[in-house]
């Protein structure tokens, strides 16, 4: 993946970096943006290139004996993007879990804040990173609607028939009462809209 004529550094520091940036790209996997820090902040701190690729965010900063140290969030595992912007600069706070694989569960967070970064790159860094993350969070509210069903015993909502033709009459009677909680709850966790609530009550009371 090379990096457009027009982004290429000038320091030869930062070309070195960049050139292991794109050591580590995986097969298919692409560039999508990169900060670094000011000359500036590197006379009290070790300087720091961030990255934003189409599979995770990668931060790569000096070693004191030279070279560089990288590490990496997931996509899937960002929770959170803030940015604080300077006339000069910005700063980049990150929050992550320690791993999700889709489950939003996890306690367990990462924090990482990259301070002095050049403005315009950190800006474009945190609109990647704002997008990345609504993707996710779509696809984790789609599971978690997945999930919800599943443990109603596969009920498919709005069939206007019961899964559980063998229970007795008693159990029959509350299926849609019980269905339809369960809809309020998924209405409650956000889950679904309330026209889609509407939606699912308007189809389960056409069914008794």
């Amino acid at each position: 993946m090379s990096v457009p004529a027009q982004d290429v550094p000038q320091e030869p520091g930062l070309e070195a970096a960049l050139t292991l940036l794109r050591g580590l790209l995986t097969a298919g996997e692409t560039l999508e943006a990169w900060a670094v820090q000011h000359r500036l902040f590197a006379l009290t701190h070790r300087r720091a290139c961030i990255a934003a690729t189409s599979g995770r965010f990668i931060t790569l900063k000096r070693r004191l004996l030279g070279g560089y140290e990288s590490a990496d969030i997931r996509w899937q595992d960002l929770k959170e993007t803030r940015i604080s912007a300077g006339i000069l600069s910005a700063d980049l706070t990150l929050v992550a879990q320690t791993s999700s694989d889709l489950n939003i569960g996890s306690e367990v967070n990462r924090v990482w804040t990259f301070a002095g970064l050049r403005k315009d790159q950190a800006q474009a860094m945190y609109r990647i990173c704002q997008q990345h993350d609504q993707v996710w969070r779509e696809k984790r509210r789609i599971r978690e609607l997945e999930e919800l069903r599943a443990k109603s015993g596969g009920v498919q909502i709005g069939t206007g028939q019961s899964a559980y033709a063998g229970t007795d009459a008693a159990a029959v009677d509350s299926e849609p009462a019980r269905r339809l909680r369960q809809a309020r709850e998924m209405l409650d966790a956000k889950l679904i809209s309330d026209s889609e609530f509407e939606s699912i009550k308007a189809k389960i009371v056409s069914g008794l």
